[in-house]
């Protein structure tokens, strides 16, 4: 008996780390990321992918790795837990055109833009660095880095590895 519980604790001690460290499960909220992402699916985060995730700061202590165009990274933004598409990454050449329709031209990919997205972003030359530009694959419902500008690399805090 006393042995099983030893076993027992280990298992919610392993368990506790995996999740304050290694892996997340959170459920995908909204349509923002459809047709990759589903409302109400779960993924597998790897927490470890970029560094180190402070527990409980929503932060890294440490970097190893950074972000990639085309990772689905989730990262904090005003309190709330985000799925989104990396699309660029600090340095990257960023290019606006305004010809028929508001557009961000980045790494051979046209991003619509509404006129805000245009004026809120329209200027700036390249991601600033450490930082990332997130959008979700659903461009007409997400909100992303095209409304609120680009993501400080130190709060990614995992890279999605499995739906």
């Amino acid at each position: 008996m006393r042995k099983a519980l030893h076993y027992i604790l280990i298992g919610i001690f392993l368990g506790l780390v995996l999740k304050l460290f290694v892996i997340d499960i959170p459920c995908i909220v909204g349509n923002s990321m459809e047709p990759t992402l589903h409302n109400q699916e779960h993924v597998l985060v790897n927490k470890l992918a970029y560094g180190l995730v402070k527990p409980f700061a929503s932060t890294r202590m440490t970097t190893w790795a950074h972000p990639q165009k085309g990772d689905i990274i989730v990262y904090m933004h005003d309190g709330d837990m985000v799925v989104k598409r990396c699309i660029a990454y600090s340095g990257m050449p960023l290019d606006f055109s305004s010809d028929s329709q508001y557009t961000l031209n980045v790494g051979g990919e046209k991003i619509p833009l509404t006129y805000e997205q245009f004026r809120l972003l329209n200027g700036i030359e390249s991601v600033p660095e450490g930082c990332v530009f997130a959008v979700g694959d659903n461009y007409q419902v997400s909100i992303d880095s095209r409304n609120y500008g680009f993501i400080p690399e130190r709060d990614v805090l995992g890279k999605v590895i499995w739906k």
